[in-house]
């Protein structure tokens, strides 16, 4: 009898675009769909299918993220479509499953997406993980004495230059793509952008942005700086753009300040929910997991759509490996409690453990919360990507 969840391949590629074009209401021109093709060739693509008709898809993308400054294999699920017939019959529930015991042989130890739904995800052990900080500035408001030393310049796209400057930047923050040559070419690259990079007064690189000038408005798409200097640098560069516009809008880290850096802060500042995460493989996660310091903690972890993760972790933090024994939830009289929800969010820092203590989605003793505040990084989380 043939499996209902089948690998698809590029003979399935228009059925899978028609899917996708219907469900997320796009439509591709022919230049795009080959450019959409290209892009699905690094994609694992599984497909519910019924006799021979895909009924529902799932992509997986293999990618890496930084956690604490370490790269981390990161599977991406994306492209999740349902054709209407089919839905609600827990199609995308088994794609899930298999994707996940798919990115658990593979090594892929965290995974993304990018939810139509917070609570629909949730139930399989995803959780809010980034958030977007939008930011929409009159421009005249970016018009000061920048006390700046060295210079901006124009430059056509060099990913090998704005790669080394993007590392750099990137892992100041939790979950940022480690990115590769084909992603800068297919995902970062793919619009027609201005580039701009900053560079010191020895004349070393340390920030860019990439940006377009539409409708009044300056919309940053990606801003980097590696110095305060750069920072200062760009903003100013993007002042500079007054003439052709009124506004700038940009997406920024939620520890971002700069609003201290303008003489007028009042600009409309608003965050939005944006991607979810979820630790694969828990044991392995802990076991490479970059804590700060030295010590032992008990976590008991409940995972209900993948039950192998569910259990008592006890962990002894060392310098190079930590040291993960696993026993199951009758070992829990010790520690702490959560969901891999809550063990995903609060170790990728997006929210510190007396914060999901402080709402009992952390469960313990409160003086030991103290020990794992001290033991997780004091990094947040951020994202400029999507997928």
């Amino acid at each position: 009898m043939q499996q209902p969840i089948q690998t698809l391949s590029r003979k399935n590629y228009e059925e899978i675009f028609a899917l996708s074009q219907f469900a997320f209401q796009y439509k591709l021109s022919p230049e795009e769909m080959e450019k959409k093709k290209a892009e699905a060739d690094r994609h694992t693509i599984w497909g519910w299918m019924d006799e021979d008709k895909i009924a529902a898809k799932l992509h997986l993308i293999p990618l890496s993220c930084y956690i604490n400054g370490k790269e981390f294999p990161m599977g991406g699920i994306s492209s999740v479509a349902t054709w209407p017939e089919y839905r609600r019959k827990g199609m995308v529930k088994h794609l899930l499953h298999h994707a996940l015991t798919e990115m658990k042989r593979n090594g892929q130890i965290i995974s993304y997406l990018h939810p139509f739904s917070f609570a629909f995800y949730r139930r399989f052990g995803w959780e809010h993980a980034f958030t977007e900080q939008h930011y929409s500035i009159p421009i005249e408001k970016l018009k000061k004495k920048w006390e700046t030393s060295g210079y901006v310049r124009r430059i056509k796209p060099d990913i090998s230059l704005l790669h080394e400057l993007y590392s750099k930047y990137a892992i100041q923050w939790n979950g940022m793509l480690a990115r590769d040559e084909k992603w800068w070419e297919q995902r970062v690259l793919k619009d027609d952008v201005h580039i701009a990079v900053a560079y010191e007064e020895n004349g070393l690189a340390s920030g860019y942005i990439m940006y377009e000038v539409k409708e009044n408005t300056v919309k940053v798409k990606e801003l980097v700086h590696n110095s305060l200097n750069a920072q200062k640098l760009l903003l100013h560069f993007i002042g500079n753009h007054d003439s052709m516009a009124e506004k700038v809008t940009m997406i920024v880290p939620e520890d971002n300040h700069l609003p201290l850096l303008l003489d007028e802060p009042r600009f409309e500042q608003k965050t939005a929910p944006y991607f979810m995460a979820r630790i694969v493989d828990v044991a392995a996660f802990l076991k490479t997991y970059p804590f700060t310091g030295e010590g032992e903690i008990t976590i008991t972890v409940d995972d209900s759509f993948f039950p192998e993760n569910t259990g008592t972790y006890h962990v002894t933090i060392g310098e190079r490996q930590n040291q993960v024994s696993f026993g199951d939830k009758q070992d829990s009289a010790n520690g702490f409690h959560c969901t891999i929800q809550i063990l995903t969010a609060m170790l990728l820092g997006f929210k510190r453990p007396y914060e999901y203590y402080s709402v009992e989605l952390l469960k313990g003793e409160e003086a030991e919360v103290a020990t794992l505040e001290n033991l997780i990084p004091l990094k947040k989380t951020f994202l400029t990507d999507f997928f």
